[in-house]
């Protein structure tokens, strides 16, 4: 049994032992108010308890993400190398062009945030789903832990053990470089662009990396996809300026969303004028047709028997939501044991765990998305029930409590961890928890800091 759970006890009790520690609570909650911590508009929301994790924990995730960044690979590859295996897949065929172009570099997923259910009882881990280059929240991890900073519960549980928080922002920066290093197309004094489509992006995030790469040396601008400019040989942003590597954080589909005004990117890849880190190879790991394709025969094929193992210890069952795939009426009769997703989306959109709904809203589910019927392909996976955390709910009403009517007990959240993967490597965890079924902003989820004990 692993000892995150002694040790979130142990914060409690330091807590209660300073009587709720109601002032670094109202502290830590005015600091979020004002942080940086924003996304669409919205201040996240939040726990005054971490998500404290053993050393045997942090083993657990690194072998996860080498693992799981190993497979990952070679699955990209294989689609870059073989034209028989690419017919596993189903994509755009803008999109199937695209991820085709040579990318000029070394890295073959260079940014990458996998998703996972631990139970925290056992060990065993579960895939939720796999990110690549539009993955966020660091910036979430970040001012979380500054809020706490000050908190005696926290200072004093630190007193008593060895901490250690994620550090996420220059490690990726010293990557992107060293990446951008190996590109055939490099020049001596490259500029940076961090690029979205900034309606869906994590602006403020993006504007603090953009600061990172500056103290490093290299210009770097944020900048919206629509506004790029190529002439055949160079790529400008928004300033006229030369771009010479972007961070592609935009997503594949909102791509093709805005096909027409994203052409100076796409031209300029092309042409092997720009190096795109991540290239547009990663929609393989994004798309979640990659649950099912990792069980394909022709997968396994290439998989080493450790390998296969993995995948069919960790990767839920998984299935197109079609009747040439599976039994739809098992799936309308079994509600609890499944989950239904799209293929290719992101924000837990159109999401839908069947232990949420009724009978009746279940079927209206199946009827809606079953056999392409929406219009987009959507797969159903098996559901996995999530690790339970005691946590303190977020603070918004802190501010109009009195210290005596402000909540000590806590409740019971579910988990879903997020691994980032630094060019193969494992640097941190996203830890998210939620009252519900599904785990995300839109249901009342919430972001804990994470912190390493006794390493």
């Amino acid at each position: 049994m692993l000892s995150n759970n002694a040790y979130t006890q142990e914060y409690f009790d330091i807590m209660e032992s300073l009587g709720g520690d109601i002032e670094s609570r109202r502290a830590a909650y005015d600091y979020m108010k004002n942080s940086t911590a924003i996304v669409h508009h919205q201040v996240i929301s939040t726990s005054f308890v971490p998500r404290l994790y053993d050393r045997r924990t942090r083993e657990i995730m690194r072998t996860t993400v080498e693992t799981t960044h190993r497979i990952l690979c070679k699955v990209i590859e294989h689609y870059l190398e073989d034209p028989d295996y690419r017919t596993i897949f189903d994509y755009d065929p803008r999109l199937a062009e695209l991820i085709l172009v040579p990318r000029g570099y070394d890295a073959v997923l260079p940014f990458a945030r996998f998703d996972i259910f631990l139970d925290e009882e056992t060990g065993e881990v579960a895939f939720c789903e796999f990110n690549g280059d539009g993955s966020s929240g660091m910036n979430e991890n970040r001012e979380i832990t500054n809020s706490l900073a000050n908190a005696k519960t926290l200072q004093e549980f630190a007193r008593r053990h060895k901490v250690e928080p994620c550090e996420l922002f220059d490690a990726w920066v010293e990557d992107f470089t060293s990446i951008y290093n190996t590109y055939k197309g490099r020049v001596e004094h490259p500029r940076f662009a961090i690029c979205d489509y900034l309606q869906n992006g994590v602006v403020d995030e993006f504007h603090l990396f953009a600061k990172k790469f500056e103290e490093h040396g290299y210009p770097c601008c944020v900048c919206d996809v629509r506004d790029l400019t190529f002439d055949g040989e160079v790529l400008h942003d928004a300033q006229g300026q030369p771009v010479h590597a972007i961070w592609r954080r935009c997503v594949t589909n909102d791509v093709l969303e805005f096909w027409d005004d994203s052409q100076a990117l796409i031209e300029a890849v092309r042409a092997q004028k720009v190096a795109l880190i991540g290239s547009f190879a990663g929609h393989i790991v994004h798309d979640k047709q990659i649950c099912e394709a990792l069980f394909h025969p022709k997968t396994q094929a290439f998989l080493t028997d450790e390998e296969n193992a993995f995948v069919a210890r960790t990767v839920p069952k998984t299935r197109y939501l079609d009747s040439s795939e599976i039994d739809l009426d098992e799936v309308r009769a079994n509600k609890d044991a499944w989950i239904v997703k799209p293929t290719d989306a992101y924000g837990a959109a159109d999401v839908y765990a069947g232990c949420f709904q009724t009978q009746e809203k279940w079927d209206e589910i199946i009827d809606r998305f079953a056999n392409g019927a929406a219009g987009a392909p959507f797969l159903v996976q098996r559901y996995i029930t999530p690790y339970k955390t005691h946590i303190l709910e977020p603070d918004h009403d802190i501010e109009s409590l009195s210290d005596e009517e402000v909540d000590r007990a806590g409740a019971l959240y579910n988990n879903l961890e997020g691994l980032y993967c630094y060019n193969g490597r494992f640097q941190g965890v996203f830890s998210r928890l939620g009252p519900l079924p599904t785990i995300s902003k839109p249901m009342r989820g919430i972001t804990a800091a994470t912190i390493w004990v006794d390493e």
